[in-house]
């Protein structure tokens, strides 16, 4: 078996457990936050007691209760949910170290925006995310955190920093999944500092007969309702690898800024109709907005007509996506660690170059996110040649 296929293999295999993992973490997630706001109250309930909701699925019927603290006596059986959190992590850290740390002049590295070195490039990445968490731990403990509002506020102006910094120092796909995995940090540190520890300290004092904190229980929720809030950029990062227009734009960590408004937004409405109030229906067309102007963002400085740019022949071309594009897109790559063309697109003939002109438009000239990294050195001027000829027709003459 040649060794790239088994490189791929164990790649596939960490990112499926990764989305795996993933969806377990995020569809509990969701049911958690929608049947805690699902509750109501019952005369006929224990005090101790905050509400019970009734549901269906499957053929059958649920009855579910929850204690604001704590039951006086635990039953024999209790069902933990960290693991989906700690193994969505775990796999995606992996995954990280794979696809970017150790081969980070394609993916991580832009010698254009800054010049890294792949130690320095992983040192920053990793020092970044323990970064983030720490910020973020001591803004929720702080007179800040004490204000759901405020907190809000400050730390979505705080995401948007780290957004704008990881484009000044990583390559656009770089900085967005770095976003991603900061998030995710966050998130999995919520469960494994917050609120696992503060459920154990529950169990534990109800196992010694004493009465357990309430406040412990009201941070762990808090924790939950923000991991449940940040689900939706984190996704949305995850997607957004396969389109480099999001990430191509000088305004890419505008982007991301819209994005996570549109996402809290839609988030918001969902979690307002769990309690069975009537949510606000001008939440779709105010996350329309943000989303719209995500979607100009990518368009601003695309490339116009290239007035008074003479004819280019498409041997200039040719040479040029020789030169700088088909060392990885062809049938028999010659660039160092890429066995098979990416994503099957081969610019080896001038057939298939004329094919995908405007594929090669959209990624060299528009987003500028080919070559990954820019690791085959294209200049502005290839980069113009290239606009020139699309725009004149994109013709094999």
């Amino acid at each position: 078996m040649p060794w790239g296929m088994l490189t791929d293999w164990v790649e596939l295999i960490v990112r499926w457990t990764h989305v795996i993992a993933g969806i377990a973490w995020i569809g509990s997630s969701f049911y958690f936050i929608a049947l805690d706001a699902s509750l109501k109250p019952h005369p006929r309930l224990d005090k101790r007691v905050k509400g019970e909701a009734w549901q269906v699925h499957g053929g059958g019927f649920y009855q579910l209760q929850k204690f604001t603290v704590a039951p006086d006596d635990l039953p024999d059986e209790l069902t933990w949910f960290k693991w989906e959190a700690y193994s969505t992590w775990i796999f995606g850290f992996l995954l990280l170290v794979l696809v970017y740390y150790l081969n980070p002049t394609l993916y991580l590295i832009d010698r254009d925006i800054m010049p890294l070195t792949p130690a320095l490039a992983a040192g920053i990445g990793v020092m970044s995310l323990a970064a983030g968490w720490l910020v973020y731990d001591r803004l929720c403990k702080s007179w800040i955190g004490r204000n759901t509002a405020r907190l809000a506020v400050v730390g979505f102006v705080l995401l948007v920093a780290a957004a704008f910094g990881y484009t000044h120092v990583f390559s656009g796909r770089g900085a967005f999944v770095h976003i991603g995995a900061l998030v995710g940090s966050i998130m999995v540190g919520n469960v494994f500092f917050i609120i696992i520890p503060n459920q154990t300290i529950v169990v534990r004092d109800l196992l010694a007969g004493r009465t357990p904190d309430p406040a412990l229980g009201a941070e762990a929720k808090q924790r939950s309702v923000h991991n449940n809030y940040l689900t939706l950029p984190v996704v949305f990062v995850m997607l957004s690898n396969h389109y480099a227009f999001t990430y191509g734009t000088r305004w890419s960590w505008a982007v991301l800024a819209a994005v996570f408004i549109a996402s809290f937004l839609v988030r918001h409405w969902f979690n307002t109709k769990h309690t069975g109030r009537k949510p606000d229906w001008w939440l779709w067309p105010a996350a329309a907005v943000p989303m719209v102007l995500a979607a100009v963002l990518t368009f601003i400085g695309q490339p116009g007509a290239m007035a008074g740019a003479g004819v280019v022949k498409f041997a200039q071309v040719q040479q040029i996506v020789a030169q700088r594009c088909a060392v990885c897109h062809a049938a028999k790559p010659s660039f160092d660690g890429i066995d098979e063309a990416p994503k099957g697109v081969m610019l080896d003939t001038p057939e298939r170059i004329v094919a995908q002109a405007p594929r090669i438009y959209a990624q060299a000239v528009v987003a500028k996110a080919m070559p990954l990294g820019n690791v085959t050195n294209i200049t502005e001027d290839e980069r113009n040649a290239l606009a020139a000829w699309f725009q004149q027709g994109a013709s094999a003459q």
